[in-house]
């Protein structure tokens, strides 16, 4: 059970290689047979004990060879350069999900993750424009991805839908777009068009509190 006190409110990112309206969020296989994406979250406001994480950028890629619920999943944590030491060790406390209740994200992220690699200290650029589902990160030397409406494949017209999770443990809705993805890291990839959703979250050691 969750043994901390923290909180992070703020936007969320997660990009993947996955055709529009990710599979994993409907407990489907992958498109491809495997998950390769990113996740990341510009903390508006947010803490772990008495260390304040305001403003903050982390983010993270991912490799799984198949259903994220199978593990056997790799993870390179990229964390804001701006943080300090203490910032630091809270963002990695709060990742390790030792500080977490059982059956919420990061708790479940460190049972499906059998290698760690080593974390990036990076500058980060985020911009992110939920309803017009238009977002950009980039992570200096590591990862860019941009993200835009699904266009009609007739009209070009930008086409909006939502996903709806009322027991989420990422996100209880997102808005669903179209991302680019270029990851150089220790897991590299690159994807066009493929899937992105956009959320504002508040995680907490109980779970998502919205």
């Amino acid at each position: 059970m969750a043994t901390s006190d923290w909180r992070l409110e703020g936007e969320w990112i997660k990009n993947c290689n996955c055709a529009f309206g990710c599979p994993c969020d409907f407990n489907a296989l992958p498109t491809e047979g495997y998950c390769k994406g990113m996740v990341g979250m510009r903390i508006t406001k947010g803490h772990f004990e008495k260390t304040k994480l305001d403003g903050l950028v982390f983010a993270a890629t991912v490799d799984f060879p198949g259903a994220l619920h199978e593990g056997n999943g790799q993870l390179q944590p990229i964390i804001d350069e701006r943080a300090t030491p203490e910032q630091r060790e809270a963002l990695f406390n709060i990742m390790s999900g030792k500080n977490s209740a059982e059956g919420t994200l990061f708790q479940i992220l460190s049972l499906i993750v059998t290698k760690m690699h080593e974390p990036l200290f990076v500058p980060f650029e985020f911009s992110f424009d939920k309803n017009g589902r238009v977002a950009r990160v980039v992570a200096k030397g590591v990862l860019e991805t941009e993200v835009e409406p699904i266009k009609n494949p007739v009209t070009g017209a930008p086409h909006r839908i939502q996903v709806v999770m009322p027991e989420g443990f990422e996100h209880l809705a997102a808005e669903v777009a179209s991302a680019n993805i270029r990851s150089t890291g220790a897991i590299k990839f690159e994807t066009k068009g493929t899937h992105s959703s956009l959320a504002n979250v508040v995680q907490t050691p109980e779970g998502v509190a919205a």
